[in-house]
């Protein structure tokens, strides 16, 4: 496995790859490595070196849709979850419960496996809010503030 660190908006976040695919995005610990650097290599596989620069545009507001080879372990559910995610278009969000209906599932069950997602903003929970178009929850950086910033960032902006 391969890691790549990189300083963003919402905070230090750990890239990491595996057989030419990224297999997780996250919130780096303190005292992970200072600079950007990859496991056991000098130089970030060419997997994360794109996935650094679509970050970075997405950030930049210039990118809307991540195109990258993705695998994530999960259940079959929890990945028919993460695959409905990737289709909420950019600045727009649904609920739980519009997720669930379609999956023909519970909201709780959406929410859960949203929480289990190993490769947020690419995969992006942030636009899963609850009923009401509240915030629900998220896992990933400071909570719900970065949720709202990573929304903000779309021009999503909760009332």
């Amino acid at each position: 496995m391969s890691i790549c660190y990189i300083e963003s908006a919402v905070g230090r976040l750990a890239l990491e790859a595996g057989d030419d695919c990224v297999t997780g995005v996250r919130w780096a610990c303190a005292g992970e490595r200072a600079s950007s650097s990859t496991a056991g290599a000098e130089k970030p596989p060419p997997v994360l070196k794109e996935a650094t620069r679509q970050l970075e545009r997405y950030f930049n507001r210039e990118l809307h849709r991540f195109d990258l080879p993705l695998v994530a372990r999960g259940t079959d559910f929890q990945k028919r979850v993460w695959a409905m995610m990737r289709e909420i278009p950019f600045g727009e969000t649904v609920t739980y419960g519009d997720m669930a209906a379609a999956l023909g599932s519970g909201p709780r069950a959406v929410g859960m496996a949203c929480g289990r997602n190993p490769i947020p903003i690419i995969v992006p929970c942030h636009r899963v809010l609850a009923a009401g178009g509240k915030e629900g929850g998220f896992s990933g950086g400071r909570g719900l503030p970065t949720k709202r910033q990573l929304l903000a960032i779309e021009g999503v902006v909760l009332l």
